[in-house]
């Protein structure tokens, strides 16, 4: 796509033209840049990539229930969106108020774990067809279907499928009493969190589904992204299950780091292996 062509359509959609454009970070699946219009507004810009119109519906989906920017259009190649002015880290403040943010979201049920269309995560294909059993969505729509996405694609060998598929079989040993399916946004870390000033502005690049929210809260622990500040405000509004740090957050950021494998090589390997000996596998 030209920057002619995507700029038109831009103008086209906003009813204004764009003055300036400026790179921004975060686009390692797809172009981000920041749009200023003539007419003094600031968006942003999601170009190429792959599948952008359902990163559009998934924020749709959020909004109302979170702090989320605004979608102005979304289409495959091209998402618009509100620009939000953060760039803060996350301090005890901003953990606390995430934490509120985050509880809220996960009271948002369904009978069902998974969602009524497939999704992304950081624009690899994330099935959802909807289960009862936690333990089986877990299994197969999770570790196993990104593992074995990753097999074919050569990053990871047989021997290491075959111990994922083990682990799989096993997860009851586990996974005893799953919470009851809850909405999650599905790749919190950092830099899908936009704060200022202690407060959460927006939360960004979501992947979501109804799940055990405890995956959510694993995935919160995998790059330090929340710490005691977020845990402790949580559990003040939803308390977590014991067990949880000791025996299953490893086990579930068994799914991201094979989305890690899957996107940026073999790096993360090593982790997932740590993670399957951990789990006796």
């Amino acid at each position: 796509m030209s920057k002619a062509d995507w700029q038109a359509r831009a103008e086209r959609a906003l009813g204004a033209r764009i003055a300036a454009t400026h790179p921004l970070s975060g686009g390692s699946i797809a172009q981000v840049r920041a749009l200023d219009l003539a007419d003094g507004r600031r968006v942003v810009a999601k170009l190429g990539g792959q599948g952008l119109a359902i990163e559009g519906w998934m924020l749709e989906q959020l909004a109302g229930k979170v702090p989320v920017p605004k979608v102005l259009l979304a289409e495959p190649d091209l998402l618009l969106i509100e620009h939000i002015a953060a760039g803060d880290g996350l301090d005890d403040a901003a953990e606390i108020h995430a934490a509120r943010l985050i509880a809220a979201l996960h009271a948002h049920t369904r009978p069902l774990y998974g969602l009524e269309r497939d999704t992304l995560i950081g624009g690899l294909a994330q099935p959802n067809g909807p289960l009862e059993s936690w333990i089986e969505f877990f299994a197969q729509r999770r570790l196993l279907a990104m593992a074995e996405a990753a097999r074919e694609e050569g990053v990871i060998d047989a021997p290491l499928l075959r111990r994922i598929e083990r682990l799989a079989g096993r997860l009851a040993r586990w996974i005893a009493r799953p919470a009851a399916p809850a909405l999650i946004h599905g790749d919190l870390w950092a830099g899908n969190v936009l704060a200022k000033k202690g407060r959460i502005l927006g939360f960004v690049d979501p992947a979501i589904y109804y799940a055990d929210p405890e995956i959510e809260l694993a995935f919160a622990t995998l790059f330090h992204t929340m710490g005691q500040a977020f845990f402790g405000e949580y559990g003040r509004h939803r308390p977590i299950a014991e067990g949880f740090f000791e025996e299953r957050r490893d086990l579930y950021n068994l799914y991201p780091l094979l989305v890690h494998v899957r996107l940026f090589g073999g790096g993360y390997v090593g982790q997932v292996e740590r993670s399957l000996a951990r789990y006796g596998v």
